[in-house]
């Protein structure tokens, strides 16, 4: 059978290695639970993966807004700088829209330039002319001048304005 020199070999070799053996056991047996508690850091394949998790699908583009949309947001400041009654807001507020909605219907059908070009004309003078009888004289040259020179331009001379009727009323 196996002779007395094998077997104290053996349980030195076994006393020698036991401390080891009890201190990587714990360790072995424990990496099956971090990983399913942390998950594999190298991958399936070996890779590294990113700590930072990665989006699942591409953020989407923002839908366009609609003409309506459109014209919502920017009517309380055109309301504010032409000093628009709710009729005059009402009616100013249909055509833009209207004719906004055309305008994006015309880019849709993608036409070529000079078909674009001509059909936003036409468009403009439909607008313009609904504007003129829709709206009174002054508030119709007053949107005018607001549409040429922009509203930010037209809120600065506005209260410039404001300034000197305050600096005339308080001398």
């Amino acid at each position: 059978m196996i002779s007395e020199t094998v077997k104290t070999n053996f349980l030195d070799i076994m006393k020698f290695f036991t401390p080891y053996l009890l201190g990587v056991l714990p360790i072995l047996l424990m990496t099956a639970e971090l990983q399913a508690q942390f998950g594999n850091p190298y991958g399936y394949n070996g890779r590294r993966r990113s700590a930072i998790p990665q989006a699942q699908e591409a953020p989407k583009e923002p839908e366009p807004m609609t003409a309506k949309q459109i014209v919502e947001a920017q009517m309380p400041d055109i309301t504010n700088t032409l000093e628009l009654n709710a009729f005059e807001t009402a009616v100013l507020s249909s055509i833009l829209e209207k004719y906004l909605q055309k305008r994006i219907e015309m880019r849709i059908l993608e036409l070529p330039p000079d078909q674009v070009r001509e059909g936003l004309e036409k468009i403009a003078k439909e607008q313009e002319q609904e504007l003129k009888d829709g709206l009174p004289p002054e508030k119709y040259e007053a949107f005018k001048e607001l549409q040429k020179d922009g509203l930010q331009k037209a809120k600065k001379k506005q209260k410039k304005e404001k300034k000197k009727k305050n600096k005339k009323s308080k001398e």
